[in-house]
């Protein structure tokens, strides 16, 4: 079996990746180092290629070179406050690019394609959010998250391209980029302890999310084309329990050693309550979320002390300054 990973450089994909290699797989990890590093690729059968999903004609070389069996899809920039700024840049890599994957998996007859796309696609539905709930996304992100969702629906039917879509919401663990300032909040807040900086919160700091540690995902995503009852089928990922960000920080501060030291921001157009319902990938696959949730920020706070702090890079190319919030716009 050969499988190709986008952002296999990444966070949840280098993971995947490590996953498949276990079990005996040779995998290609496809990343262009924008959002991942080099050395977040391990395995004894993973092979790195520098790469970005925007061109299509390394694409199509890499998939008539090693007739892929499977294909895992990670690449994408997952900062959904931001898209709403970054619209262009947004749609390009995010759904553009994955029409590129879509186009050669169809052309060279992959057998599975598996999608990880975003609980964003649900907009501001009540939670706990069930994958039979219609699409609402409330921002660029969860727009081209469903946009892409969809594609391989009809897809599927049109050409029989086989695909497991999983939508999974606030991941976080070793390998995260935790100097990137417009998402993952788990490895914002470490990063600024780390920098001796507050912990900045938007608004009242009252926003429900449920997160989860990356071991309790990446291997079900890594084994789900092992289970029939999966193909063609859509699935929430993550943890049942929600807290707020202001529980959060109290968390995360106290992994780091330290007592809480909160930057209260203007607050931001964003999902107020977002956590889904798990059920059915329990029932399909027979798995649950077992890593409690102080347990895992004190695993990826001792991964972060060691890597120590990274600086964080504004975005270089804004396209929208309307209603930017200010912190954003500073170096």
């Amino acid at each position: 079996m050969t499988s190709l990973v986008t952002g296999g450089a990444g966070f949840i994909g280098s993971h995947v990746a490590e996953e498949l290699s276990k079990s005996g797989e040779t995998v290609i990890s496809l990343d262009d180092l924008s959002g991942g590093f080099e050395d977040n690729v391990v395995g004894e059968n993973v092979r790195f290629v520098k790469g970005s999903i925007l061109d299509h004609t390394l694409i199509d070389s890499l998939f008539q070179k090693y007739h892929f069996d499977s294909v895992f899809h990670f690449a994408a920039y997952a900062a959904e406050g931001l898209s709403h700024f970054i619209k262009r840049f947004n749609y390009e890599n995010n759904l553009i690019g994955s029409v590129n994957l879509i186009n050669a998996a169809i052309n060279y007859d992959v057998k599975n394609f598996v999608f990880t796309s975003s609980i964003a696609v649900y907009g501001h539905q009540q939670s706990p959010m069930n994958e039979d709930l219609m699409p609402l996304p409330a921002d660029p992100y969860g727009i081209a998250k469903a946009s892409v969702e969809r594609d391989l629906m009809i897809s599927a039917e049109m050409f029989g391209l086989n695909y497991i879509i999983f939508r999974p919401h606030n991941v976080y663990g070793e390998r995260q980029n935790i100097g990137d300032r417009y998402r993952n909040v788990i490895g914002i807040f470490m990063n600024q302890v780390m920098q001796d900086q507050p912990m900045t919160i938007f608004g009242s700091g009252e926003q429900q999310r449920a997160f989860t540690h990356v071991s309790d995902v990446a291997p079900i995503i890594a084994r789900s084309i092992s289970y029939p009852d999966a193909i063609n089928q859509i699935f929430n990922i993550g943890s049942d329990q929600p807290c707020t960000v202001n529980q959060l920080a109290e968390t995360v501060a106290h992994s780091m050693g330290v007592k809480p030291n909160i930057l209260r921001l203007p607050a931001r157009n964003e999902v107020e309550i977002a956590y889904s319902s798990h059920k059915k990938i329990q029932q399909v696959m027979g798995v649950s979320t077992l890593m409690p949730l102080e347990d895992g920020i004190q695993r990826t706070a001792l991964w972060a002390k060691k890597v120590g702090a990274r600086r964080s890079k504004t975005f270089e190319n804004i396209e929208v300054i309307k209603n930017l919030p200010p912190s954003w716009m500073n170096p």
